[in-house]
């Protein structure tokens, strides 16, 4: 289906029920750290005095990572900073990677005489389901967590995806949820400070500037 980082944040965040991502400006952040977290494991970006820093200039091979990794080296910010910036070009420069790759349809829809709003549906619902089922499972069990997945279930507790980590589940998991955060740490501390604070953040993007 996808197997990049950010791919699969976007698929954990859909509500197949509801036919959309569950919340398209809280998406847009989720896949902001979704992508510096990728960047950062392929040894392309890292941390510099709290800043990011590209590492590596060499293509990807990935046009949603090269953007990124094109905008990262044109400026210094620090990671909260870069979490905040461009989410909602990065939500679009996903949804059409994935169009590309057959995951979605997307179509936009007029609502305004100069705006549209998108409408994306999975083309495999089913399988959309089996790995939200997937990454659920490995947050109520006892065994190691792929790396990858341990980044999207710490964000889908920060970003409060209740489909994939409900209240019950937030709550009798805390402490291997704390752990799964923990791991982006290990990508970089300032990384991991900037999901923890990633509530406050959304709540002031959503009071601020809608729901995107």
């Amino acid at each position: 289906m996808t197997h990049t980082l950010y791919g699969r944040m976007y698929l954990a965040a859909y509500d197949t029920a509801a036919g959309a991502p569950y919340d398209r400006t809280r998406t847009g952040f989720l896949l902001r750290v979704a992508v510096l977290a990728e960047l950062a494991s392929l040894g392309r970006i890292a941390d510099s005095a709290g800043e990011v820093r590209v590492t590596d200039t060499g293509r990807t091979g990935d046009p949603v990572l090269d953007h990124a990794l094109d905008g990262i080296g044109a400026h210094r910010r620090t990671w909260k900073a870069w979490v905040r910036s461009d989410r909602r070009e990065t939500l679009d420069h996903v949804e059409d990677r994935l169009a590309a790759l057959d995951v979605i349809r997307v179509e936009e829809r007029p609502v305004f005489a100069r705006a549209a709003r998108r409408e994306v549906t999975v083309l495999d619902a089913a399988g959309v389901r089996a790995l939200q089922a997937g990454l659920t499972a490995q947050l109520r069990g006892e065994g190691p967590v792929e790396p990858y997945d341990a980044v999207v279930l710490a964000l889908a507790s920060a970003g409060r995806v209740r489909h994939l980590v409900s209240h019950a589940d937030a709550r009798a998991h805390k402490d291997r949820l704390d752990a799964l955060t923990g791991r982006l740490d290990a990508i970089a501390p300032a990384l991991g400070r900037a999901v923890r604070g990633l509530g406050t953040t959304l709540v002031a993007a959503q009071g601020g500037m809608g729901g995107g």
